[in-house]
This record gives C-alpha cells, sequence and structure tokens, in this order.
C-alpha cells in the first residue's frame, strides 16, 4: 500500500511539473529607461562599459534563458542626439557579429509606443552560429527615446514565433 501511494504521490509531482508553463510572462521596467518589457522568466540585470558610437558609455542589460531561447533587453544613454543613428546601426553590426550571422532578413518597421522615430529603428532575423558552432536564430530590435538608445533580443536554435511576438510586441515606452 505505501509503495501505491508512493507511485502515486510521485506521479502527480511529475504530472505537475509537466503542466507547469515553460514561459511565465512577467512585466519589467529597468530604472532610467522609461522602458516596460515582458519577459518569460525573471532577467538578471548587468552593467559595463562600451563604445558606442565613439562614446564610452554604460549599457545596462537585462536577460534570462526560458523555452530554449535567451531573452535580453540592453539600453544605453549615448548623451548627444546626433549620435542616436550611429549607434543603432552599431547595435545592428554588434546582434549580427554576436552569432557570426551569415546574413540577414529585411528590416521591419517597429513601432513601439514612445520611442522616437529613427531611420535605423526596426526589427531583423539573423542567423548565424554561437562561438561553439550551434545553429541559431535570432531576432533583435533596436530604437532610441531621446539619446536612449534600445537593443531587445531573443536568440535560440528554433524561436517560438507567439513568443517572439508576445515579447516584442509588449515593448513600451511612456508617451
Amino acid at each position: 500500500m505505501k509503495q501505491r501511494a508512493l507511485t502515486l504521490v510521485l506521479a502527480l509531482a511529475c504530472a505537475a511539473v509537466a503542466c507547469a508553463p515553460t514561459l511565465d510572462w512577467r512585466e519589467l521596467r529597468p530604472e532610467g529607461s522609461g522602458l516596460l518589457a515582458l519577459f518569460p522568466c525573471k532577467p538578471a540585470g548587468h552593467a559595463r562599459q562600451l563604445a558606442l558610437a565613439g562614446v564610452a558609455v554604460e549599457m545596462r542589460l537585462y536577460a534570462c534563458t526560458a523555452g530554449g531561447a535567451t531573452y535580453a533587453v540592453g539600453f544605453a544613454d549615448i548623451g548627444q542626439p546626433q549620435w542616436v543613428e550611429r549607434a543603432l546601426a552599431e547595435l545592428w553590426a554588434a546582434a549580427a557579429r554576436n552569432i557570426d550571422s551569415n546574413g540577414s532578413h529585411a528590416v521591419v518597421p517597429l513601432r513601439i509606443q514612445g520611442m522616437t522615430p529613427n531611420p535605423q529603428a526596426g526589427r531583423q532575423a539573423f542567423a548565424g552560429r554561437l562561438a561553439d558552432g550551434r545553429r541559431v536564430e535570432e531576432q533583435v530590435a533596436v530604437f532610441a527615446r531621446g539619446t536612449l538608445v534600445f537593443q531587445a533580443t531573443m536568440v535560440g536554435a528554433q524561436l517560438d514565433i507567439d513568443a517572439i511576438e508576445t515579447f516584442f510586441g509588449a515593448l513600451r515606452l511612456p508617451t
């Protein structure tokens, strides 16, 4: 009898884990950005110094991994409006370089509530390989609000269309 009860408890525990959602969407409002983003997992925050548009800036990055994909949002204040377009172009180049991309699809126009219009803003898909040789897909959006530049990214072996639309479709800036 004890054996059956233990088996039943283990079966129920396994069923509960199997029913747990892979993507547990939650809001994130990174301090200092004004951005509202949805992540399917709890993102960790990091900051690093880098050169963007020829200017030393602090890039803040929030990222997590769920359902076989990594989700990330990064932003930096480049300080001068005339550097925004160049900074966005450099974010595109960095995204492609990070996965050793062999090309991309056309840039899809991007409409994020509250963004500042810019010819370099948009969303693009890349295919490439990680440093260990694994094939990956990447979706990237770059946009700006004033002198804040943003990059939102999803990377994984095969990206889920619904997750792509949820992640990028939820991005908002104050109006």
